[in-house]
């Protein structure tokens, strides 16, 4: 009966010590059990942050290519109006065919006319004579250039 006693006291004696090692590794397990949820929860917060951050510059950029449509279809508008080669071309044909630079200005005109109109005069006076010099000069200095 003693060993029988002391058999049933060796068994609870074991027992209550896995009873607690247990007990010692769940409080263990809740531990670590706790600080994975807070780990999650702030790793959750993080993310939803960097979505919302995501979303906004995906807005941002929406708004900016809808704004570069907007132009390039402006400027795709305003090249209807361009001119054409063909249009080109018949102008690069007048401007040859008038060839603008060798218009006279009215200043120039002016200054013919004044001359014509003193050769044809007699020389009177100096006066005539000093109009007629100076024409003469200034259309020298023209040439020059």
């Amino acid at each position: 009966m003693a060993l029988i006693t002391q058999n049933a006291n060796d068994v609870i004696s074991d027992i209550n010590s896995k009873l607690r090692s247990l007990e010692s590794k769940n409080s263990l397990l809740s531990e670590h059990l706790l600080t994975v949820n807070q780990n999650s929860i702030e790793e959750y917060k993080r993310l939803g942050k960097e979505i919302s951050i995501l979303n906004s510059e995906i807005k941002k950029l929406k708004e900016e290519l809808y704004t570069i449509k907007q132009a390039l279809n402006g400027f795709l508008r305003e090249t209807d109006f361009f001119a054409k080669k063909n249009d080109i071309k018949v102008l690069e044909k007048y401007i040859n065919l008038w060839n603008p630079l060798e218009f006279v200005t009215e200043e120039e005109v002016e200054k013919i006319i004044e001359r014509k109109l003193l050769e044809k005069a007699p020389a009177k006076n100096k006066l005539n004579l000093i109009k007629k010099e100076k024409l003469i000069k200034e259309e020298g200095d023209k040439s020059d250039k």
